[in-house]
């Protein structure tokens, strides 16, 4: 009968780690919910400001026109000559491109959430090779222009600032007839002898712009060499996007960072004139160097350990210190060990990450030393509890703090874990434990 009360004991407390998994799994549902919030908001400043920039450019577009004599037959067998059009354009990428600016950053509220935005001030530099667009019969060409891809032309503060060999040209909204680009500006420029073919002789473009965005910008390298260089006050950028910076300095008064991209080593070119998906690009961002939900979401999911440590050592008071605990006691230690992550989740939208665990944490560990003090019978086992949940919570801070540690000290710290309950019932006969007799072999005494 005794075995089977143990089993039934081991049964209840599996139970209620199973009934447990309904709260943490509420919990992390607040915890992507408000996440999702938070995109909304970013959503929101990007839809009434300016969303995430793209810089594609300076090319220079060449259109045209071909007209084709083919011959058709019709059902009755008849054979007429029909005139097909067709029309298309080239794409000529600047032969060196220089991308310099200075990201001035901001911040904008929406309720609870702060969201990164900045101010591009940038200057651009491209030179362009002679062309050659030799006549072809049928062919006609139209008037080049240089296109600029701007992903969110709400973003232009001002009129930039556009001179080809020390000529200002006038910019016009769109990008004109090359939709690979997407969105932007273009500008007519001087180019054929006649419509029939000539040369696009060699230029120099300048343009300087002031560009407003939301979280990052990134630059197309489409040049044959291109130099990109980007600073910022902003202390937390995060360089993604194909290209890593060959320079780059990061510290409290923010970084600057450097590119040396060749098309040698860069597929833009290929990826833009194809037209099949995304180009090949260099980004920064503006992040926040602790993203609050992220953390807790990570902290969620070592909940059900934290249940199943703390009701293994229950079990283990239950079996050698003969203590009867009640299936409902465990449930409010579950269940206050489940508050833990909302409390996170709440106060790491007001106060500092690191704060609102340690205010959550000692909130938790206070409640549940004063209640286990009179369910395990002396204020000292109760104490001795609240030092375990207190190592347990500094592990649990360590593991979110060294991220590319995580594994190794999750590892260790289970592995320890493990040896301490191994050490603590080394003298348990468990055989015992289904008779009368005592908890504990005769030949020791308990931990």
């Amino acid at each position: 009968m005794k075995s089977l009360h143990m089993l039934l004991r081991f049964a209840i407390v599996g139970g209620l780690i199973l009934l447990l998994l309904v709260p943490l799994t509420l919990i992390r549902g607040v915890i992507t919910d408000r996440s999702a919030y938070r995109e909304e908001a970013f959503q929101r400043v990007a839809d009434s400001r300016a969303g995430s920039q793209q810089l594609l450019g300076p090319v220079r577009v060449v259109p045209w026109t071909e007209r084709r004599d083919v011959e058709v037959v019709d059902k009755a067998g008849k054979t007429t000559t029909e005139v097909q059009v067709s029309q298309g354009h080239w794409l000529q990428m600047p032969q060196t491109l220089q991308v310099d600016g200075t990201l001035l950053p901001d911040q904008r509220s929406v309720g609870l959430f702060k969201v990164p935005v900045y101010s591009w001030q940038g200057r651009i530099t491209a030179t362009f090779a002679v062309d050659d667009h030799p006549a072809k019969a049928g062919r006609s060409y139209g008037t080049p222009y240089l296109a600029i891809g701007l992903s969110d032309v709400r973003g232009l503060v001002g009129t930039p600032n556009l001179r080809v060999d020390g000529k200002a040209l006038r910019l016009q909204p769109g990008a004109g007839v090359a939709r690979e680009i997407g969105r932007g500006l273009h500008a007519p420029m001087a180019g054929f002898v006649d419509a029939r073919g000539g040369v696009l002789a060699a230029s120099r473009v300048e343009l300087e712009l002031q560009v407003d965005g939301s979280r990052s910008l990134a630059v197309l390298p489409v040049g044959d060499d291109n130099r990109i260089a980007l600073r910022s006050s902003w202390p937390h950028p995060s360089f993604s996007g194909a290209f890593l910076p060959n320079e780059r300095r990061v510290d409290g008064e923010g970084f600057e960072a450097r590119w040396a991209v060749s098309a040698l080593a860069s597929d833009a070119q290929q990826q833009l004139r194809a037209g099949d998906g995304p180009v090949q690009a260099v980004q920064v961002s503006l992040v926040d160097p602790v993203d609050v939900y992220t953390q807790a979401d990570r902290a969620s999911k070592y909940a059900v350990l934290f249940v199943l440590l703390t009701f293994t050592g229950f079990l283990l008071f239950e079996l050698v210190r003969q203590l009867r605990i009640h299936p409902l006691q465990y449930l409010m230690v579950g269940l206050a060990l489940a508050i833990f992550f909302l409390l996170l989740i709440s106060l790491s939208e007001h106060i500092a990450f690191w704060q609102a665990y340690l205010v959550s944490a000692l909130a938790c560990i206070g409640l549940q030393a004063v209640y286990l003090a009179n369910v395990l019978g002396h204020w000292k086992r109760g104490l001795g509890f609240a030092a375990m949940l207190t190592v347990l919570y500094g592990a649990l801070y360590g593991l979110l703090a060294s991220e590319n540690n995580a594994l190794l000290m999750g590892s260790l710290l289970l592995f320890m874990i493990l040896a301490l309950v191994m050490w603590v019932t080394r003298r348990v006969d468990w055989y015992a434990l289904g008779t009368e007799g005592p908890p504990v072999s005769p030949g020791g005494a308990g931990p």
